[in-house]
């Protein structure tokens, strides 16, 4: 996400099985959980959900093969949250926003933060993939559970058909910025080696939560090895990524002019002053009468 402004680092780890059939991607988003919270003073409940999101986009978006390529996943379980958008470039930078930030929900009876509850059940994830082509690839699944990591497992299964394990985590601190947060996305490379499965499988089973996980000071190469315990697993890489906004002056006065001519001249005329605030980063760009003026005579 270029033209953006550098506001906090996590890192990404990648790790292979050795006989190259299972792939591990883990990551601690700590940093980018707690700029989640810092731009959109979120409540703990919607700091988690989005903070979820923001993992597994920041994951997945690392996947992609070309520095063009983006990634936009969408949520929208008719919850009160509303749409939860996540952007996220190759490198796995990620922005994000939720229509509704300041819900506040009681905890589920087992103490934990209730984000099927602010996601709601009854609605979709949507994966859009910008690949550079003449059309971005667009697919929707069904929510399963609004826990998110679920979600995105199931989105694998149906869409993909790659066996895919997803473990997703942020735990809120009582002042409520994040402590932790992380992730993992377990996946199988075709030809599928079976024997694989079930060592996945028992590894799973075994783990704890991302989260306790990092509390016990585990880093994302511990996880993702952890993942693949059993089948030998190498990193193979890692990097850091962040949370990046790539608004500008420049892109808001498009947006601006995307209204139309008549949309324009009427902002002109009715207000001394138009303000447009970007959902991402809630940075806010002022344009006078006049300013609007001048973008229409050079439209």
């Amino acid at each position: 996400m270029e033209n953006s402004e550098e506001i906090s680092m996590s890192k990404i780890v990648r790790a292979l099985s050795a006989d190259g059939s299972v792939l591990c991607s883990a990551i601690d988003s700590t940093d980018i959980a707690n700029e989640i919270f810092r731009l959109h003073k979120t409540t703990p409940v919607a700091t988690a959900a989005l903070g979820r999101l923001a993992t597994a986009g920041s994951i997945m978006g690392a996947m992609l093969k070309s520095e063009d390529d983006r990634l936009t996943l969408r949520m929208n379980g008719n919850g009160p949250a509303g749409n939860i958008v996540v952007a996220a470039d190759y490198m796995g930078n990620v922005k994000c926003y939720a229509d509704n930030v300041n819900v506040d929900l009681p905890l589920k009876p087992n103490g934990k933060l209730d984000v099927s509850g602010y996601v709601g059940t009854d609605g979709f994830l949507g994966v859009i993939k910008d690949l550079g082509l003449k059309e971005p690839y667009a697919t929707q699944v069904p929510i399963i559970s609004g826990e998110i990591a679920e979600d995105i497992t199931s989105y694998y299964a149906i869409s993909e058909q790659i066996p895919t394990v997803c473990a997703l985590g942020v735990l809120v601190d009582r002042d409520w910025t994040v402590k932790h947060a992380g992730g993992f996305l377990i996946q199988l490379v075709p030809p599928i080696n079976e024997n694989a499965i079930d060592i996945i499988e028992q590894n799973i089973k075994t783990m704890q939560s991302v989260t306790e996980l990092m509390e016990q000071g585990r880093t994302p190469e511990d996880i993702a090895l952890m993942g693949l315990a059993g089948l030998n697993g190498e990193v193979l890489d890692e990097w850091e990524c962040g949370y990046y906004c790539n608004c500008s002056r420049e892109r808001t006065e498009q947006i601006l002019l995307s209204l139309g001519r008549d949309e324009l001249s009427k902002l002109a005329e009715e207000q001394d002053e138009t303000e447009v605030c970007c959902h991402f980063c809630d940075k806010k760009y002022k344009f006078t009468a006049d300013e609007l003026r001048e973008l229409l005579k050079n439209a």
